[in-house]
């Protein structure tokens, strides 16, 4: 079955970097494109970034763009969420879908507080 497990999360104050990975299974992770996306409390979720499946072209929100760095490793069936100089703003469960967004991870919080 197909299974999404993002892990990396934590608590980082304003300025510093997480790494967030997500591991994939269960499917052929190379042909599909992957995505971050982010959900803060009592907002919508929304699209934080994109990366394709051959191509590795990427995309990103405008407000983590030169921020965030989406990548993957197709022979670990991961894809990687680098986040640099966060604010407090980026606190929110971070997932990631693939192409279709019909499977999900269960999420990893991401908190940035002084």
């Amino acid at each position: 079955q197909v299974r999404l497990v993002e892990s990396g999360g934590g608590l980082v104050q304003p300025g510093g970097s997480l790494t967030l990975s997500c591991a994939a299974s269960g499917f052929t992770f190379s042909v599909y494109g992957m995505s971050w996306y982010r959900q803060a409390p009592e907002k919508e979720r929304e699209l934080v970034a994109t990366i394709a499946n051959l191509s590795g072209r990427t995309n990103y929100a405008d407000s983590v763009k030169d921020r965030f760095t989406i990548s993957r490793d197709n022979a670990k069936n991961t894809v990687y969420l680098q986040m640099n100089k966060l604010k407090p703003e980026d606190t929110a469960v971070y997932y990631c879908t693939r192409t279709g967004r019909d499977y999900w991870g269960q999420g990893t919080q991401v908190t940035v507080s002084s």
